[in-house]
């Protein structure tokens, strides 16, 4: 559970390349209006065998793996389309932060965008923390987000996080929470532009007033 600036829980290994969002989260569970229900699609092809039953083998359906916080994956996860389901799919299943050698490049966005943490480490790192989250006596994993660095039973390395995305884990903001933090600016430079461009301000109500 995350602790200050520690995000720290049981890992698991997802070593699967490549692992795409139409995988992570199915089309077949796109079609709600808000984002209930998601954990139930996650990796569903993968939990799931073609009755629908769940699959006793795979990794997160075991019972001692129940209350998973960190998957450590393998490269390239999230690739193909830009489906943000998945994202909030892992977050409602409870991945609170991916540990990778690599990430596609909308699905990195739309994580740090949502909260939900991700770590790119050498396949070095990733190949001995796999081994860690294999082992149940050995699968806490604890990220310090503060100082940037990662542990695991056989693995203590830093990792890199730009500015903002670090101050978005630590603060618990949002990409929208974050852009609320720069109100009082955002709020001066509209009072700047429509005294210099009065005539822009309130365009779409002024019209429907002259239509009637």
């Amino acid at each position: 559970m995350r602790k200050q600036h520690i995000l720290s829980g049981k890992a698991a290994a997802l070593p699967i390349e490549n692992l795409d969002t139409d995988q992570i989260m199915p089309k077949q569970f796109l079609h709600g209006i808000d984002k209930a229900g998601l954990d139930k699609g996650l990796l569903y092809d993968l939990r799931y065998d073609a009755q629908g039953q769940l699959r006793a083998d795979f990794v997160l359906n075991r019972p001692e793996r129940a209350g998973t916080e960190i998957l450590v994956a393998g490269a390239n996860f999230g690739c193909g389309s830009s489906r943000e389901h998945a994202v909030w799919g892992l977050q409602q299943f409870g991945i609170q932060a991916v540990i990778a050698p690599s990430f596609g490049e909308i699905f990195y966005s739309n994580a740090m965008n949502n909260q939900l943490l991700l770590v790119m480490l050498p396949e070095a790192d990733i190949a001995a923390m796999m081994a860690d989250a294999a082992r149940l006596e050995t699968a806490e994993m604890a990220i310090d987000i503060e100082n940037l660095r990662v542990r695991s039973a056989s693995v203590d390395t830093g990792f890199t996080l730009s500015a903002r995305h670090q101050r978005m884990q630590l603060e618990g903001l949002d990409v929208i929470g974050l852009s609320l933090t720069y109100a009082p600016q955002i709020q001066a430079f509209a009072a700047r532009h429509w005294q210099a461009q009065p005539w822009v301000k309130d365009v779409a109500a002024r019209t429907r007033t002259r239509l009637g």
